[in-house]
């Protein structure tokens, strides 16, 4: 499992014990393929990709290499809310390796501006 959070690459430090059955090689490339398949979905009304937006909560990566995702949205009336986690879906489901990927929409806890990396900050000039 990975808490995706901006600027982090979401694998164990290299003094832990791998807690998965997926080589700690593999999982570190399958981790940095899946945020550069997540950074290629945007918002559309905002010009910034959602992992640098703080959308994405949490990325599962199970032994059979199956992918949960949970994520939310900036706002919960958002008019894309049915179609977005078809885009992680597709997105991640490119990545070599991935086996499967459900993403999951999640309110809890809310999104704000303050899980906005310093790049999303930079690019909606919101300092």
């Amino acid at each position: 499992m990975m808490d995706a959070a901006p600027g982090t690459t979401g694998h164990a430090p290299d003094n832990l014990p791998n807690p998965s059955a997926i080589p700690a090689d593999e999982l570190a490339r399958l981790t940095d393929d899946i945020i550069t398949a997540l950074k290629t979905v945007y918002d559309p009304e905002i010009p910034v990709d959602i992992y640098e937006l703080g959308l994405i909560y949490k990325v599962d990566i199970d032994d059979d290499r199956n992918v949960a995702i949970d994520m939310t949205l900036t706002a919960p009336g958002c008019p894309v809310a049915g179609d977005m986690p078809g885009w992680v879906e597709n997105a991640v489901g490119s990545v070599a390796g991935v086996q499967s990927v459900k993403a999951k929409i999640v309110f809890d806890p809310p999104w704000d501006h303050s899980r906005m990396s310093e790049e999303a900050r930079m690019a909606l000039n919101m300092w």
